[in-house]
């Protein structure tokens, strides 16, 4: 208020506010009382299961939450709300119960005044894993999602490291607006100001660095001014997203019947699963009728088990030939891809992988491009699509803050390396003559 008051001297401000420790609550209901503000304004309560401010929106909002806090506890509360959808603050998603930063900000996002009645900035400081933690379709990833869909976030600045008294991890601090100038609307800007700091002549706890006066109003200055520098870059919105495609491979299946092949029966316990009289009439064909046998594909080796096993009066049950194809089969690129009933091939769950696809790519050309030079036989999964969108591959969204900044530094040449441990070598060979003397 003050400082506002020292930007704005006509200013009007009225003061909202909700706090969980009962200690800083009270304080500060009597600095409201002491400075002629309306301490009923002030709320105790916790803000993730309890909304003290309800029908309230503001014109601006700040905070600094816990960092990682678990949100265990409200679990209850938190998903009753999350399950009213957007009627709630919780409607994109709720993130992990080990992390509630981003409910602290989906409460703020909730609180702010639309376009056409005021428009609405927020300030946040979080850690790192809203950044980046969460997987496509999670809780997380569907949080980021909505901000950056709905062209909320305005900017993110990284302060350095040792910059609180309980903790020296690194935190940003998030801008976001609902009123973006034109210019900066769909555009979200990054802003390192890790290096800006000076080091405090004592330590506070884990306060070790601090930002002087020419450091923040540089920040700042970035911040205002969206242009691109060295330590500020500019990114679409879209920029963060991707679509995560399934990757399928054949069922190539190869199988061996030899000594580590009667080794895999014993160890695999099959008996238990197939019964007696098939894992005997097995363990036979494997020792003896088939020993030093291969069969190259899935196929062929039931078409060749099914008839080996009339002999004995059995007859192959899918559970069971899966079971016994689960155990003895390898994969071998030579083998023929096993087919389904209507002969398409069948993937093979453990070469399965996925692939990130920017936002704007088009998903074949990607997939032509990357995928099939390396895997000649891969296909897409078309069956997993977006459940907000409907198209194929799940929608994520990630700020890899660090990546955006990174400059590659040339290591150091051998020669270099190898004079310093030689000098270092002579050093300790010297100090060795010195106590053997």
């Amino acid at each position: 208020m003050e400082y506002a008051h020292e930007l704005n001297p006509n200013a009007k401000i009225v003061v909202y506010g909700q706090e969980l420790n009962a200690e800083s609550y009270a304080i500060c209901k009597a600095d409201m009382l002491i400075k002629g503000q309306d301490p009923s304004k002030i709320h105790k309560g916790n803000t993730l299961s309890e909304d003290r401010l309800p029908t309230e929106h503001f014109d601006y909002m700040l905070a600094n939450p816990p960092f990682g806090v678990e949100w265990k506890k409200v679990e209850a509360e938190v998903k009753k709300e999350a399950n009213r959808g957007f009627a709630g603050r919780f409607g994109p998603g709720l993130p992990r119960i080990s992390d509630g930063s981003l409910l602290f900000l989906m409460h703020l996002v909730s609180k702010m005044k639309p376009a056409d009645q005021g428009s609405s900035r927020i300030g946040i400081i979080l850690n790192g894993s809203p950044l980046f933690t969460g997987g496509p379709g999670s809780g997380e990833s569907e949080i980021r999602r909505f901000l950056l869909e709905k062209d909320l976030v305005e900017s993110i600045i990284a302060l350095p490291t040792d910059m609180f008294y309980n903790t020296g991890i690194a935190t940003y601090v998030w801008v976001l607006s609902n009123a973006k100038p034109a210019h900066r609307r769909g555009q979200v800007l990054l802003v390192n100001g890790s290096s800006h700091f000076v080091k405090m002549k004592k330590s506070l706890g884990s306060k070790r660095q601090m930002m002087n006066e020419a450091q923040i109003e540089e920040i700042v200055r970035l911040a205002g001014s969206f242009e691109e520098g060295p330590i500020a870059k500019i990114f679409p919105s879209t920029a963060f997203g991707y679509r995560q495609i399934s990757i399928e491979r054949p069922l190539r299946r190869r199988f061996t019947f030899d000594a580590t092949t009667a080794t895999k029966l014993l160890s695999k316990k099959l008996w238990e699963k197939l019964g007696e009289e098939l894992y005997r009439a097995l363990y036979h064909l494997s020792t003896v009728t088939w020993s030093g046998r291969s069969f190259l594909g899935l196929d062929q080796f039931e078409e060749e088990l099914k008839k080996a096993l009339k002999p004995y009066g059995l007859k192959l049950k899918g559970p069971d030939f899966k079971e016994i194809a689960n155990s003895l089969g390898e994969h071998d690129d030579a083998a023929s891809p096993a087919l389904d009933a209507k002969g398409q091939p069948l993937p093979d769950s453990e070469r399965r992988d996925s692939e990130n696809v920017p936002l704007g790519q088009d998903l074949n050309a990607y997939f032509k491009r990357e995928v099939l030079p390396h895997a000649p036989d891969a296909w897409v999964d078309l069956s997993k699509k977006d459940e907000l969108d409907g198209k194929v591959g799940i929608v994520g969204y990630e700020i890899p803050f660090n990546r955006h900044f990174y400059e590659y530094q040339a290591p150091r040449s051998l020669e270099v390396i190898d004079a310093e441990l030689q000098a270092k070598t002579a050093r300790i060979q010297e100090l060795l003559r010195e106590i053997t003397r």
